[in-house]
């Protein structure tokens, strides 16, 4: 390998050159070399640092010429390419040439790039994270038969033994860096679904996610049944509690159950519908809702205890609830609640 790095470092026909790259990395991938020796080889064709960072895990290697991790501060890259796997980009390569870019470092750095492609896809877990909507659909669908889910699972990475959850998101974030976030090192797919998101995963950190995404999960039951348990607790979710566990719901999820034509003839349901033009109204009783303290409240609002009060006792009128009641606190939640799955 050194001895074909040296020859190729000395041609004189770029053409020629060109054509010795190609050769070389496709060597280089019949012999299924890894991430790490892909570096060393690539440090040693062009006789600068060479690297590569995967996007899912943060992994990064800089390797010198002399084929050992480069001790030196990483210079500005010379040269860059994308590392992409099903069409999405999962990391970068790049070389650290002290001087301008050789000619045949363009063409280096693209067999680099697509080696590396298949060094992640054969070393995995592969760390795309979007996947074919329809494969993901069928693996999640109450259709689908037991061996056509399985089949479909198999196909996007996931093994018969391990867990899969399911997580009904909506983010104003790219889907791919979700799936990245909510399991950073075990198995994770994810693909857009009618009007959400759909990410399937072995694990789910829900620490790691960014403030304006909400979430519903499902357990790591069927995945059909997962799903359909993801997309009732993504209802539940509010800008207060924007993640919402499926299993944490209790008997709140019966609520997802009811007619929405039953709900909106509910009194309670139908007072709290007269006040939603006022979010500071709809903030305040929130806020109570969730504390169930006058004084915790108003440190939620940022406001004196006695405004809270103030405005609680004109809600209580309006809502024709004696919020200050356990019984009338219950049915200002279960109203608030059940008015915010209308429509959803």
């Amino acid at each position: 390998m050194e001895a074909l790095a040296e020859r190729l470092s000395q041609l004189d026909s770029q053409a020629g050159g060109a054509i010795r790259v190609v050769a070389f990395y496709d060597a280089l991938m019949r012999r299924r070399v890894d991430l790490p020796a892909l570096a060393r080889a690539s440090a040693g064709l062009a006789e600068c640092v060479a690297g590569f960072r995967l996007h899912g895990t943060g992994r990064a290697v800089r390797v010198a010429s002399d084929g050992r991790e480069a001790s030196a501060p990483p210079s500005p890259a010379s040269s860059t390419a994308p590392i992409t796997l099903d069409e999405e980009e999962i990391g970068a390569v790049w070389l650290e040439r002290p001087g301008p870019p050789s000619p045949l470092d363009e063409v280096l750095l693209d067999r680099f790039a697509i080696a590396a492609g298949v060094a992640v896809e054969r070393y995995g877990p592969a760390r795309t994270t979007m996947a074919d909507p329809a494969l993901v659909e069928l693996a999640i669908s109450s259709d689908s038969d037991e061996a056509a889910r399985a089949r479909a699972l198999r196909l996007l990475g996931f093994t018969a033994h391990l867990p899969v959850h399911v997580a009904a998101v909506r983010s104003p974030l790219p889907l791919d860096r979700i799936g990245g976030l909510l399991c950073p090192t075990r198995p994770v797919k994810a693909a857009p679904l009618a009007d959400v998101g759909v990410v399937l995963a072995t694990t789910i950190d829900l620490s790691r996610l960014p403030a304006g995404v909400r979430a519903g999960i499902g357990a790591a039951d069927s995945p059909d049944r997962s799903w359909r348990q993801a997309r009732t607790a993504l209802r539940f979710t509010t800008p207060r509690e924007p993640v919402v566990r499926h299993a944490d719901l209790g008997a709140l999820a019966l609520l997802a159950e009811i007619p929405q034509d039953s709900a909106r003839d509910n009194a309670d349901v139908a007072a709290l519908a007269r006040i939603a033009d006022s979010p500071e109204d709809l903030e305040t009783l929130d806020a109570y809702c969730a504390t169930r303290s006058l004084r915790r409240a108003a440190d939620l609002l940022h406001l004196h205890h006695s405004s809270v009060a103030r405005r609680l006792e004109q809600l209580g009128k309006t809502l024709d609830i004696e919020l200050t009641d356990p019984t009338g606190l219950t049915r200002a939640r279960l109203a608030l609640t059940t008015w915010r799955l209308l429509d959803d």
